[in-house]
């Protein structure tokens, strides 16, 4: 793979070989030729602030591409935890050049672009060796290191060859194109490179070798979970209650995983063989308010040989672990004013604890106020509602990352009955 230099190496190739198409040519051109890879109006103020004689060829690279074949080869590269890395893709880009030509004289600029197209249509692949012989012949009166640097490119190693393929741009493209770089048009011909591959070594994770295959053919009904039902017909469980999950092909059930990926938490709860049969189970959420907070938890199903090997899991379902305000007396709202806006700070405390990379606000009157910073694992949180909020008895609902307290209601007539506060 090539590094960061390789789009450098790219356009030093060519302007490497253009420059030996014009050796020997002097006469021909009235003066020697020059081969510039610099912005189109650089060289057009050049050329009017110092009146000197075009006679010259620039290669301007005006976008950079991805590679729309190689842009999905080895992903992913990290593993479900978003940390891991396990591969490191190499970034695959396709450059797009214009190649124009400057000329003061009759059939000049004309003359200079036929040079340069038949190099071009002579070499739609350059070799391996050409790269490698141009990298370390090219020089830079201005950037001497960065002109050496390049034979380190890696750009003559890499997997894939650089190839040179006419582009088509439309008269109203290239007059947009030409409109951007604010110089005036002269005799041009747009090619495409590909494909770059630019790649940074970087630590990634690697299996260790295995020292002893043992293969072992058990006889399994695949086991499927269809529904998790949290108790009371609730739209979600609070740490405690008993969840029945529901499928087939149970029996034999030994543990539960709930796995919350963005927060990096796995918890197994072991399955009572009483509370499992073959189309339903039985677990309880645990209830450890510092180390399994509120959210949207992945729940599966494992099921263990006697030697405590996992011979099966199942698919996985979302469960949704709502927090609680607890208890309704500990909330307190105090009237204050933030920047000459008159409003409300609410203070309460919660079950489960938040963690401080999750999402947390509070709704009260049918309005939501974010959890001001806090930088530490606690069940103690602060909302400031702006406007004032009206007074009396309203219904509270916590939410966090995205997963919303309980609330109760009545069936006649409709109406929430719980929780409520006083404000």
């Amino acid at each position: 793979m090539s590094n960061a230099l390789a789009i450098s190496g790219v356009t030093a190739v060519l302007q490497y070989y253009l420059t030996g198409v014009y050796s020997g040519l002097s006469a021909l051109f009235g003066g020697t030729v020059t081969i510039s890879s610099q912005a189109p109006d650089i060289l057009q103020n050049a050329f009017s602030s110092g009146g000197t004689t075009q006679n010259q060829v620039n290669l301007f690279l005006h976008q950079v591409t991805h590679n729309p074949a190689w842009r999905n080869v080895d992903l992913p590269s990290l593993a479900a935890d978003g940390k891991t890395q396990l591969k490191n893709p190499p970034l695959a880009l396709d450059l797009h050049y214009l190649l124009t030509a400057y000329g003061s004289f009759d059939w000049q600029a004309e003359a200079l672009l036929g040079y340069a197209l038949l190099l071009l249509h002579e070499r739609p692949v350059i070799s391996r060796n050409e790269v490698r012989d141009a990298l370390n012949s090219v020089t830079s009166i201005h950037l001497p290191q960065l002109a050496t640097a390049l034979a380190t490119s890696g750009l003559a190693d890499q997997i894939e060859m650089i190839k040179i393929t006419p582009a088509t741009l439309g008269r109203e493209e290239m007059a947009w194109l030409w409109t951007a770089l604010k110089a005036d048009y002269r005799p041009t011909f747009p090619f495409q490179v590909s494909v770059v591959l630019m790649y940074q070594p970087a630590n990634v994770v690697f299996a260790l070798p295995v020292m002893k295959r043992v293969v072992q053919a058990v006889p399994v009904t695949p086991a499927a979970i269809l529904e998790v039902v949290p108790p009371n017909t609730q739209s979600a469980a609070l740490p405690g209650d008993t969840v029945t999950v529901t499928g087939e092909f149970l029996a034999g059930a030994s543990q539960v995983i709930l796995a919350n990926q963005r927060l990096g938490i796995q918890r197994v709860v072991t399955l009572v063989p009483a509370s499992v049969t073959n189309t339903s189970f039985t677990f309880p959420v645990p209830n450890s308010p510092a180390t399994f907070p509120a959210g949207f938890y992945e729940l599966s199903v494992q099921f263990l040989d006697t030697a405590g090997k996992i011979v099966q899991t199942t698919n996985t379902l979302p469960i949704a672990i709502a927090p609680a305000v607890q208890p309704l007396a500990s909330v307190t709202a105090v009237s204050n004013v933030i920047n000459g806006v008159p409003g409300t700070l609410v203070s309460l405390t919660c079950n489960p604890d938040v963690q401080p990379t999750q999402n947390v606000s509070l709704v009260l009157s049918g309005a939501a106020a974010p959890a001001k910073d806090f930088t530490s694992v606690t069940n103690a949180l602060s909302f400031q509602f702006t406007p004032l909020l009206p007074s009396g008895l309203q219904l509270i609902r916590l939410q966090v990352d995205g997963v919303t307290s309980l609330v109760t209601w009545q069936k006649s007539p409709p109406a929430f009955t719980g929780p409520m506060v006083t404000i």
